[in-house]
């Protein structure tokens, strides 16, 4: 059996705009984890989504995976994570099965139609496989990019208020996803609001008055 994998995050901080956003973060996650991030608007989940993508640099602390800095191969990093921020960066022009290809072949995978279909079909939009983005309602968009999750394959899931725009159905298709991720070993990060049923989670709180957070 595989060694499990391990993400860790030690004393992060950040700092935007000469202000701390958060300091001396920490959290332990390994396979079948799953993190709520709460707080305010402003609070930095977003900030901490985006470093843990490496996408933004720390100010401070380590960053690691399986003991190894992300920072030291930040190509290998990417490739084993799904970020998916408030833009759904559907293209007007795309249908939601050329969008789905679009993205696997960025990240180096070519499923076939039927695995496109499949993974649409999950969020309940397979129906809409082949009409353009720019006739898709806000929450058909929202669906339609959280089938990336479904389409292509990735250890580890950070995910930025993923419910916007969701219904009742999409929610409920939306936890399963999460729950499927899990059982197989991936690991997911969620800023969320609530509304979202991650099953048994650790939370972090952001937005203390030490800008602090803790999670194990």
């Amino acid at each position: 059996m595989a060694d499990p994998d391990q993400f860790v995050a030690a004393d992060l901080a950040c700092i935007r705009g000469e202000r701390f956003v958060f300091s001396k973060l920490r959290f332990t996650l390994s396979n079948g984890d799953a993190l709520a991030l709460v707080g305010p608007n402003g609070a930095g989940k977003s900030s901490l989504l985006r470093l843990l993508a490496g996408l933004l640099p720390a100010s401070d602390g380590k960053l690691t995976w399986n003991g190894a800095p992300v920072g030291d191969e930040p190509d290998a990093h990417r490739a084993r994570l799904h970020y998916l921020g408030h833009l759904d960066a559907v293209k007007p022009a795309l249908t939601p099965l050329e969008s789905l290809a679009f993205h696997a072949q960025l990240r180096g995978e070519m499923p076939g139609a039927t695995a496109l279909k499949t993974a649409l079909d999950a969020l309940g939009i397979a129906g809409l496989a082949d009409l353009p983005g720019r006739f898709l309602s806000q929450g058909q968009r929202r669906r339609a990019a959280l089938a990336r999750l479904r389409a292509t394959s990735a250890r580890l899931w950070l995910l930025d208020e993923p419910t916007l725009g969701l219904d009742a159905d999409a929610l409920v298709r939306l936890a399963d996803l999460i729950d499927t991720h899990r059982s197989q070993g991936g690991i997911v990060i969620v800023a969320t609001h609530g509304g979202l049923d991650l099953g048994p989670h650790t939370t972090l709180e952001l937005g203390t008055a030490r800008n602090a957070g803790m999670a194990a």
